[in-house]
């Protein structure tokens, strides 16, 4: 009996509780499981199943040269920034750390309200690379991170803690940007005092305006404060009754240095106001009539946290808070910024004394002796519920049910961030074996089924279908990846809450609603559809899966094997209207490989091979940049198709969802090679490339030895015991002649048919050699908006001019046609430089190779003239009002078994043509001339 899927291929299949952790004494921690390991089980709707990423080994040639590039990176770039943004939402120590920035830093777009995600990303990288090359670096990485998600789980679940760092004058409590955290004092703190004094000894670690020291308000109307910086970089502290438009201010003269100590202190009595930096007057004004007694009750008295809710925390950290019930001396504020208020002749405030030098806990004892205890808290509250991890709070969550509208600079993807985390997980649980990872894992999904479950149907349909705020990525897929582990029902039902019914019945009714769609947020909910298929059975949920597949390709494709306009998707079939410098997401690419990966595992449908060569011989080998880099992945994330287009390896501001995506194609290459059946009656060799996979449960080897596609064919070798099984090979739908085979040398018989499989069925020995042939022709795609916007391509390879734009290049292909139909002849190959051509002068290259050479992905067919075998007739070549030319129809009909056909084929177009009123019937004649005296090659 076959061996269904392994561990690492789909986990542990065993029910491990959420909760149940202890400690290993190596430092892993392990799930302790309450009920019986269950057997692993292989979907029984799968009819084929993958192999490991471990049971395939890349051999030398160009998927290992470019992933060694993304290996490199993976060693080098340092995990505590990514897990930076991590630690400081749940107020830890981010140790230094640096966060990314991008879409992971809070100044990057859209507030960074994507953190996160990339981390998650990360880690599906780490995992795929331990797995692909063993080495214990990417699993020690692995450890590291999730040591420190465990850590940052358990701190969320309580309340903030402080974190003591070295101060001033002695101890100090920090609030690390991003930790959403500030001091709350007691309502009595001012107690209606006609005068005041503020003194703080602050170190700002960020410079965002409006960020608070003090603010003690009721709202926007009745306040005082104390901000490091206003709108032109300096202190100022205000005092108000009517709002902002009423404030009696002072302002600083200078920005207040980062990550340096400074003394603020503000004095108000009598009607003058007086603010300190660092001992001396920087600003006084004599017309200041308010003053606390005026602000009456206020309800909020706050050390970092403004009552304006846009304004950001103070980033940075506290020591020696003082508040004074009346006006200190300039003499006294000098004391107070040399030394202790303690050891100052003022003694400690009178109102509030706060000296920060606390080293646990989350409460800072009050010194003036009026118990006046201040509480550490986090602005959303209460400590975040059971299962919770993210790198920000619940709040974008929470505001997400309510929202009618996108607006990412609220809320951005929320759940398409959980699912990267969550993936991240998984696979780092499946790599590793770590319960704790699988149990970070399953709390998340956990926690997610108590917020989703509860909302109305109709809540979470409208959820779903806003545009970017409610993307949620393929969290459908992971989450019945973990009920396959864990069996739980609430899992499963955690899976159907995704369900976008309106898009799901369309698709299942294959009614093509795709035009204006996100690209990348609809395809990997197809993915999950055919997932939550394997585990419902629902048959409606896999017909929408293979619908929607098929509205996409070729009906939405580049030749690249990309896809969407701008991250949009337009009318079907427009092709040459949608070409612009933001074409083919890379994600889009991506997603639709996984797509058509778990398609065939229902349905062996060589096109979602053929789709799979196309895309990732082209656009995802081409998004990784052919340089290494410890700091940056150097991949794309839209692909320009626009004449002359540069791509740009290092877009937005970094960190993107498609150079997250980038880093795990370029970690994975070799997970679609092979497949076998599930009864293990066959092998599928999808895709030529050189690589070595060990079937141990047929106990041999096959080695696939080749430079495929610099070389036209592939040798495979077998290895280990003998084995009775069906090699079936894959013939490209482009392979349209010559595609050959044999076994040990002698040739297979049967007829190879283009876009399907092609069966040897024997009993395999070691030694056993075959060999497949597969010859290249060079062929044009027409656009089907615009037939005169053609890409090449050589085989699965699609070829781009490396040329300046922005104009379009014209170029003629015909002139040295062979009789096959193959316009390889009109083209000069490059001495030395496989794949590499020349034609009218210009360089045409694979797609796949990651250089900055402004490129054309399109060129403009021109044939202006008649030329059979570089023989120019000087007859104008004629079109017809489709724009098919007189050259078009003719070579239509190739291959031609020799020159007599080509000629009888000439002489029957021309025919037509001079019928039609087309062509003259002198024209005519020299073209029939033309091609009974050229020399064809074959």
């Amino acid at each position: 009996m076959a061996r269904p899927l392994s561990r690492r291929t789909l986990f542990q299949a065993a029910a491990l509780t959420a909760t149940a952790v202890s400690a290993a004494a190596t430092g892993r921690a392990v799930a302790a499981s309450n009920a019986p390991a269950a057997a692993p089980r292989l979907p029984a709707a799968w009819t084929v199943r993958p192999f490991a990423l471990e049971d395939v080994t890349l051999g030398p040639g160009v998927f290992a040269g470019k992933r060694q590039l993304m290996l490199d990176h993976a060693r080098g770039y340092d995990v505590h920034r990514l897990l930076q943004v991590f630690r400081a939402n749940a107020g830890l120590s981010t140790r230094g750390a640096v966060a990314p920035g991008g879409w992971e830093g809070l100044d990057g777009e859209a507030n960074g309200n994507l953190r996160g995600h990339y981390t998650g990303h990360f880690l599906t990288m780490l995992a795929q690379a331990h797995r692909g090359t063993g080495e214990q670096v990417f699993a020690d990485r692995i450890i590291t991170m999730v040591d420190a998600l465990t850590e940052v789980r358990e701190a969320l679940r309580r309340e903030p803690a402080v974190l003591s760092v070295e101060g001033r004058f002695g101890r100090a409590a920090e609030n690390v940007r991003g930790s959403h955290q500030y001091v709350d004092l007691p309502p009595a703190v001012l107690a209606d005092s006609p005068a005041l004094t503020l003194s703080a000894w602050v170190r700002p670690a960020h410079d965002a305006a409006w960020a608070r020291v003090f603010d003690f308000g009721d709202d926007t109307t009745r306040y005082l404060y104390l901000a490091a910086r206003n709108g032109n970089g300096v202190p100022r502290f205000a005092v108000t009754t009517s709002g902002p438009g009423g404030e009696q201010g002072l302002d600083g003269s200078a920005p207040l240095p980062l990550g340096e100590w400074s003394h603020l202190a503000v004095t108000l009595a009598d009607g003058t106001g007086t603010l300190y930096v660092d001992g001396t007057a920087v600003a006084r004004n004599t017309a200041m009539t308010l003053t606390p007694a005026a602000l009456g009750t206020l309800a909020h008295h706050w050390l970092g946290r403004s009552n304006f809710p846009a304004d950001p925390v103070f980033a940075g950290a506290f020591e020696g808070v003082e508040v004074f019930s009346r006006a200190l001396t300039a003499g006294e504020i000098t004391e107070l910024r040399d030394g202790r208020a303690a050891d100052a002749s003022t003694g400690r405030g009178d109102l509030a004394s706060y000296a920060f030098d606390e080293t646990t806990g989350s409460t800072f004892a009050d010194a003036s002796g009026r118990g006046l205890d201040a509480t550490l808290r986090r602005t959303w509250g209460t400590p975040s519920h059971p299962g919770f991890l993210a790198a920000y709070p619940e709040t974008q969550f929470i505001e997400l049910e309510s929202m009618t509208g996108s607006d990412y600079t609220r809320v951005w993807a929320p759940y398409y961030t959980a699912h990267k985390i969550l993936r991240g997980l998984l696979d780092a649980y499946s790599a590793t074996d770590d319960g704790r990872a699988l149990d970070l894992a399953s709390g998340l999904c956990d926690w997610m089924y108590a917020r989703l479950s509860v909302l109305p149907a109709a809540t979470l349909q409208r959820m779903w279908g806003l545009f970017s705020s409610g993307e949620f990525g393929g969290v459908v897929e992971a989450v019945c990846d973990l009920h396959a582990i864990t069996g739980r029902a609430e899992h499963l039902a955690l899976a159907r809450l995704f369900d976008l019914d309106r898009l799901i019945d369309a698709c299942a009714a294959n009614t093509d609603v795709l035009d204006g769609l996100h690209a990348n947020q609809h395809i990997p909910v197809f993915t999950g559809l055919v997932r939550l298929h394997d585990e419902t059975g629902e048959e409606r949920y896999l017909t929408a899966a293979k619908n929607f597949w098929d509205m996409v390709v070729p009906h939405r494709v580049y030749a690249i094997g990309g896809t969407s306009s701008g991250e949009f998707w337009k009318a079907r079939d427009v092709i040459a209207g949608t070409v612009t410098d933001t074409t083919a997401e890379s994600c889009c690419a991506y997603n639709m490989l996984k797509l058509s990966r778990a398609l065939f595992f229902h349905e062996q449908d060589p096109a979602y091979m053929d789709y799979y060569e196309r895309a990732l011989f082209n656009q995802v080998l081409g998004s990784k940049q052919d340089r290494a880099d410890a700091e940056k992945p150097l991949v794309t994330y839209f692909i320009g198709l626009t004449p002359g287009h540069v791509r740009d390896y290092t877009p937005k501001q970094g960190t993107t969802c498609c150079e997250g995506t980038g880093m795990e194609s370029a970690t994975k290459y070799q997970d679609s090679v092979y497949f076998a059946a599930a009864d293990a009656s066959a092998l599928y060799v999808n895709l030529y490339s050189a690589s070595r996979l060990t079937w141990a449960e047929k106990g041999v080897t096959v080695t696939q030895t080749t430079r495929y596609p610099e070389e036209q064919g592939s040798t495979l070798t077998f290895g280990g015991g003998r084995a009775s099984f069906t090699l079936l090979l894959r013939v490209p739908s482009w392979a349209d002649a010559g595609f050959r085979v044999t076994v040990n040398g002698r040739a297979v018989p049967g007829t190879p048919v283009p876009g399907r499989y092609f069966g040897v069925t024997r009993t395999w020995r070691a030694g056993d050699t075959v060999r497949i042939s597969v010859p290249f022709r060079l062929r044009v795609e027409r656009t089907p908006d615009d037939p005169s916007l053609q890409a090449l391509l050589y085989g699965p390879v699609d070829l781009v001019a490396r040329h300046p734009g922005p104009d379009a290049l014209r170029l003629g292909l015909y002139g040295n046609a062979g009789l096959s139909g193959d316009l390889l002849p009109s083209l000069t190959p490059v001495p030395g430089r496989p794949l590499h051509f020349t034609l009218d002068g210009i360089e045409l290259v694979p797609f796949a190779e990651g250089t900055e050479d402004p490129t054309h992905a399109y060129i403009r067919r021109s044939e202006p003239h008649v030329i059979f075998g570089t023989s120019d007739s000087g007859v104008a070549n004629p079109a017809r009002s489709d724009g098919t030319t007189l050259l078009d129809e003719i070579w239509a009909a190739a291959p031609f078994r020799d020159k007599g056909a080509l000629v009888a084929r000439v002489r029957s177009a021309v025919d037509a043509w001079v019928s039609a009123g087309l062509l003259s019937r002198a024209d005519g004649d020299t073209v029939v001339g033309t091609a009974r005296r050229a020399t064809y090659a074959d």
